[in-house]
């Protein structure tokens, strides 16, 4: 099955008069249960794709699709929708909402879905169970470490079981230990759940653990490359 699709992918910037070329006719393919990293130095344009493929911004030219679905022309409404149900986003700054708990922050998107509370409290233990923050349900985001707050926010991309889980630049603020941790973590969700991940990065680690490298500088594909 066909995760997302691009093909001859443009996205262009206007920035103090000028035009930057972010991507460049870029054609990648992810299919379920891919566990890939999309490798460049800053500016190469990873990050743009992950968010047009997470439908936070809009292409400028070619087309993009998320579980079969061409997002050129959807609406914002639709738009929103389909990241509510479908795509789960994991970033390098966490993103917890700071006054809720645990429990609270790993439940919110299902809150957004309208899902009762009893099913969102079954599927809060889950999760918590599959990171391993058993017993941590009522702290507060200030009250963790770096790689719990990490954890915390893998299980709020998990809960609601997107076919897609976005993880922009995850292992930036966390030191190797916890690092290799968090990744062998979301291996072995990606394993159980067949759940596709599609990283953005420049770190040798997760590019160790990943099982496809895509390699992209100034907009376009270098190479792609999965390992046997």
């Amino acid at each position: 099955m066909t995760v997302v699709k691009a093909e001859n992918l443009v996205k262009d910037y206007g920035i103090n008069g000028q035009t930057v070329h972010a991507l460049r006719g870029v054609n990648l393919e992810f299919r379920g249960g891919d566990f890939a990293a999309i490798a460049g130095p800053s500016g190469s344009g990873k990050s743009t794709f992950l968010h047009l493929a997470g439908c936070l911004d809009t292409l400028t030219g070619g087309s993009i699709s998320v579980g079969g679905t061409d997002i050129a022309n959807l609406s914002k409404k639709k738009l929103a929708l389909l990241r509510r149900y479908s795509i789960g986003f994991i970033f390098q700054a966490y993103n917890l909402i700071p006054v809720l708990s645990v429990e609270e922050n790993i439940g919110f998107p299902l809150t957004l879905l309208g899902t009762d509370r009893r099913e969102t409290r079954d599927r809060v233990r889950q999760v918590l169970s599959q990171v391993g923050l058993e017993g941590m349900e009522k702290r507060r985001p200030k009250e963790m470490s770096g790689g719990q707050q990490q954890r915390v926010a893998i299980a709020r991309a998990l809960i609601k079981r997107p076919t897609l889980i976005l993880a922009d630049e995850p292992t930036a603020n966390l030191d190797s230990k916890i690092g290799r941790e968090i990744l062998e973590l979301m291996l072995r969700l990606n394993q159980s759940e067949g759940t596709t991940f599609i990283f953005s990065t420049h770190d040798l680690m997760v590019m160790d653990v990943a099982r496809r490298i895509i390699r992209i500088r100034d907009g376009q594909i270098e190479s792609d490359e999965v390992k046997q």
